[in-house]
């Protein structure tokens, strides 16, 4: 686990950023170390450790039949992109985007999506799909997904999804461990139209430069006990944002990775409530409908 971390904060400090990732021909092997990985990229390596894997139980069974519907939408790569929607009752330009845990999205991340849009009228809830279909149901599965994503695709989808949303809609993210890292590289995408992110223990970015370019501030719901994004982490993170000019709201619940996940079975009711209830009303504040 030590070298695991070590090879982490190596990656950070080559400042790597999504954009400077692997052509859209290069794949992650479960050997691969380059050293210019992005964050993202960094995460996706996690699924080699054993420790880490051991942290993610099987997804209880669960089937979603509510409000919401699949769509597909151009990427900015020439491919199809697939997300699954649940539209404002009324018109709206708010826009907010869900990303799914290393599980892919699967029918919990289609009820988190659905409980947003209960809890938010007037903002559209899209719950972007960055494994093109797949979803996994054991941590092996989704390791070998996680590892597969190529960075420019990944981007390319999000890019996608956003055209989709419109140029005069306003963004902000949601997301759960590889979804957490993802939101916030789809607020960095998201530039100027870009009002909020929260990141539930995901790998942050740290290219400091990059993290100037954010439009917005951003929740950070960490783990204390998270073996992948662990305190120091977290603690880089707040440095590096700080370098950046951009303000952070850290909370680190005394819990191990995943706990807001209620497939999971060593979720935590009450710690997922509270850092839902904060999630929440920070969305409400820079979504405003």
């Amino acid at each position: 686990m030590k070298k695991i971390l070590l090879f982490v904060a190596a990656v950070f400090s080559s400042g790597a950023a999504v954009a400077q990732g692997p052509s859209a021909a290069t794949v992650l092997s479960c050997c691969a170390r380059p050293a210019t990985a992005s964050a993202t990229e960094a995460f996706a390596m996690l699924a080699n450790d054993q420790d880490f894997i051991g942290g993610h139980d099987a997804p209880l069974p669960y089937s979603y039949a509510g409000e919401g519907q699949m769509i597909e939408f151009k990427t900015t790569d020439g491919q199809t992109g697939h997300a699954f929607e649940i539209k404002s009752a009324k018109p709206s330009n708010k826009y907010l985007f869900v990303y799914q845990e290393w599980w892919g999205l699967n029918d919990y991340i289609k009820k988190e999506a659905a409980r947003f849009a209960e809890e938010m009228p007037g903002v559209n809830v899209l719950a972007v799909d960055l494994y093109d279909g797949q979803v996994a149901t054991t941590p092996e599965e989704a390791g070998k997904l996680m590892q597969s994503i190529k960075t420019d695709h990944a981007a390319a989808i999000i890019k996608g999804a956003q055209l989709y949303a419109g140029p005069k809609a306003q963004f902000a993210s949601v997301g759960w461990c590889f979804g957490g890292g993802w939101s916030l590289q789809s607020a960095l995408l998201g530039g100027k139209q870009t009002v909020g992110c929260v990141m539930y223990y995901g790998m942050p970015e740290k290219d400091v430069a990059k993290l100037k370019t954010l439009n917005s501030d951003v929740l950070g719901l960490f783990a204390e006990q998270d073996k992948g994004i662990s305190p120091a982490i977290v603690a880089q993170f707040e440095k590096d944002m700080a370098a950046a000019g951009k303000k952070v709201t850290v909370k680190e619940y005394p819990a191990v990775h995943a706990f807001a996940n209620p497939s999971n079975p060593k979720y935590d009711q009450a710690l997922a409530a509270d850092a839902h209830q904060r999630a929440l009303a920070y969305l409400k504040a820079r979504l405003k409908a």
